[in-house]
């Protein structure tokens, strides 16, 4: 039998191209939206979930189950962004960013385990970021958000071990989505004391998206971790350095890493 596999934000971006590839692979594939009804069209069908919602996770679960009798693989991939000052950034936005980003997974994750349990067997590969490794300038907020789930995720596989339940990370760098039209923007405000670094910033950031990579690498990773019989803990996805730069991060002092990052965002 097909392996049914599960992503969460599987309407666009990263989890459309993930949830395509797979399709073409042979896989039964559902996606999830908080407005499935836009995507009838869809090459793979799309439920209603919101991460946030936790009655809606458990309803579009048992909805997979009954239709394909199993789940043996979840994608964690619904995610949202957030940018600015820290100081600057409302507290509502900040609790938002963690439920859909940290909260929102472990949600979903505690909804599927019962069913991968009972067969013995699955895979949850969480969907995080490069940015998880490190505190970036006005990213610092989703930074920890991504950074909570890598770490979560190292406890988490450990405990699921006995149940023959696999579990990883998977951290995409920059790829060319529409990740930033989506995600939450502090406004550069006009008396700001960050107006001019955050400005310049806010300026690269929209650059880096824009110059992404193809999500097609994300889901061809993706699907050589499904192929795999012993995931590793951390994968990265991502240009080279980007990637490297989490190395310099572990061998570089922590001054001299910090100095790196502010010339690489001008500040």
């Amino acid at each position: 039998m097909s392996k049914v596999v599960l992503i969460t934000g599987g309407s666009s971006g990263i989890g459309k191209s993930v949830g395509e590839f797979l399709s073409d692979k042979g896989f039964v594939v559902y996606g999830t939206s908080r407005s499935p009804e836009k995507y009838v069209t869809s090459k793979f069908p799309i439920v209603g979930l919101d991460v946030t919602k936790p009655e809606t996770i458990v309803t579009a679960i048992n909805q997979v189950v009954e239709k394909s009798g199993k789940i043996d693989v979840l994608i964690n991939n619904a995610g949202v962004g957030i940018t600015g000052p820290i100081e600057e950034i409302p507290e509502a936005e900040i609790k938002n960013n963690f439920e859909t980003n940290f909260f929102g997974p472990i949600n979903v994750i505690k909804a599927v385990l019962p069913y991968m349990r009972e067969q013995q067997s699955g895979l949850i590969i969480n969907v995080t970021s490069i940015a998880g490794y490190m505190g970036l300038p006005y990213r610092g907020i989703y930074s920890a958000s991504k950074g909570a789930l890598e770490l979560v995720t190292e406890a988490f596989r450990m405990e699921l071990k006995p149940f023959n339940i696999q579990m990883t990370n998977i951290a995409p760098g920059d790829f060319a989505t529409n990740i930033a039209s989506g995600r939450y923007h502090a406004p550069v405000l006009a008396g700001s004391p960050y107006k001019e670094t955050y400005g310049k910033s806010l300026k690269l950031m929209n650059e880096h998206v824009d110059a992404g990579k193809d999500p097609l690498e994300m889901a061809k990773a993706i699907l050589a971790i499904i192929n795999t019989s012993k995931p590793k803990v951390h994968y990265k996805v991502g240009e080279f350095m980007q990637k490297f730069s989490i190395v310099l991060k572990r061998i570089l002092p922590d001054t001299v890493y910090e100095k790196m990052l502010m010339n690489h965002y001008k500040l």
